[in-house]
């Protein structure tokens, strides 16, 4: 019976072999369908450990394919096929995305409507913002100020655009909901909305999805120990649809309450009713995944999706990627007001993607609004703020098949931001300003 020490990653690089990662892997499916018993995953894992000690000839080195041959079939003879169905579609997934990268990587824009991403940039054309040289120049003759300006006066007409369409639709309209990517300018944008909307004499009720979350045990996490807060599954989906068509019917519900700190759930908390009148908004990174509202009639609902949608081409005729800038406010977020270090922000940024990608991406196109966050000002900002700590990542990650793909992202942001002319001062961005709920002094309260 061999022991199974190492692993070949598909890369070719071969590390030590982890059993945690089967049992993770595993928990991670079994959520997927419901289920929250990580002791079963990790007996699983200790069945597919011991097979594949008895068929791994001597002196072989399993693969990862290998291994994940293994954990379909002990899944299945024991009896977990929703499971298994979840860790295949999962694997198949993952497979596709490997073979079409470049397909992927256009994704997002394929669902964005050609229209809006149009607009986009011919306004940033028109404001010669359109390339980092131009941004560069602009800054060269001292029009930081005016790229500001101009930015933040195109974001807000886009809101405002948004708020027209809701008061079209307040006779039927119950739900608002503000979905989009981590860091997208979410929470800055209910905001200004809300006021817009309450100028309009329309009554918001906000209801917060994080109170949902399931207790922090029950989260998939990995060998680091990094918890995955970013599937829809880490909320209680259920709890919130039924409570949504209750409110809606003018019930009275009691609201869960989350404790960040302790990690655990207190259900039946806060008393919540709305009147014939009122108007739930809803704040979610998963606001577009159907299970939170499948019971909710589409009528009822006004979705508006944000994402900074930057249209800029770098030096090297590259568009500036719109994940790569949300990475970088998140850092800076987190490092403000969460004490984490922009280290952890950049290693747990392969969870907040992949949920993206499987979770948010897909359902673009079934908004009711698109509004661009994009800010061709943080660049320079963030060039000033990070750049250092890019540079140090692409040293650290460079030899590590661990950290792959910390390793690929910091390198193309650090390529990214090494084009870019710096801005240390950052007095010239007003207190409401969408980046301000990023690297602090905003006027709102987050």
């Amino acid at each position: 019976m061999a022991k199974i020490t190492h692993v070949v990653k598909r890369t070719g690089a071969v590390v030590p072999f982890k059993k945690e990662r089967i049992t993770n892997a595993i928990y991670r499916a079994a959520v997927a369908v419901g289920g929250r018993d990580r002791s079963i995953a990790d007996g699983l894992a200790d069945q597919v450990v011991a097979m594949l000690e008895d068929i791994t000839p001597p002196d072989h080195i399993p693969t990862i394919e290998e291994i994940q041959d293994v954990v379909e079939k002990i899944l299945i003879e024991n009896g977990h096929a929703k499971t298994a169905k979840a860790y295949i579609l999962y694997r198949d997934e993952r497979a596709r995305q490997r073979t079409r990268r470049a397909e992927r990587s256009q994704r997002a824009y394929e669902n964005i409507p050609w229209r809006k991403m149009w607009r986009v940039l011919d306004w940033a054309a028109e404001h010669e913002l359109h390339t980092v040289e131009h941004l560069n120049a602009r800054i060269a003759r001292g029009e930081f100020f005016d790229i500001v300006h101009e930015t933040d006066h195109a974001y807000n007409d886009d809101i405002t655009a948004a708020s027209e369409v809701i008061c079209e639709r307040r006779n039927r309209v119950r739900i608002v909901v503000i979905a989009g990517p981590s860091s997208s300018g979410k929470t800055t944008t209910t905001t200004k909305l809300s006021h817009l909307l309450k100028k309009m004499c329309l009554n918001l009720v906000p209801l917060t999805v994080d109170n949902y979350f399931h207790d922090l045990e029950l989260h998939p996490k990995d060998e680091f120990g990094d918890y995955d807060f970013e599937t829809p599954q880490a909320l209680n989906l259920q709890l919130i649809n039924e409570h949504l068509v209750r409110l809606i019917a003018g019930e009275e519900v009691l609201i869960p309450f989350y404790d960040f700190k302790t990690g655990k759930r207190q259900d039946d908390h806060t008393p919540m009713q709305i009147g014939p009148n009122d108007v739930i908004l809803i704040d979610s990174l998963h606001g577009l995944y159907a299970p939170m509202m499948k019971d909710v009639d589409d009528e009822m609902k006004f979705k508006l999706y944000i994402e900074p949608l930057m249209q800029m081409k770098q030096p090297d005729g590259q568009y500036v990627r719109w994940t790569d800038l949300r990475l970088m406010r998140r850092m800076e977020r987190d490092a403000a007001f969460r004490s984490y270090d922009p280290q952890r922000t950049l290693e747990h940024w392969h969870y907040v993607r992949s949920s993206e990608l499987r979770n948010i991406i897909p359902y673009i196109n079934t908004t009711d609004y698109i509004v661009n966050s994009a800010l061709p000002y943080e660049l320079p900002i963030m060039k000033a703020r990070l750049f250092h700590h890019f540079e140090r990542w692409v040293r650290l990650y460079k030899d590590d098949p661990l950290r792959e793909d910390a390793f690929t992202r910091a390198e193309r942001v650090h390529d990214m931001l090494k084009a870019v002319t710096p801005v240390e001062d950052d007095s010239d961005i007003p207190p409401d300003s969408l980046l301000r709920e990023f690297i602090g002094g905003s006027c709102y309260e987050y």
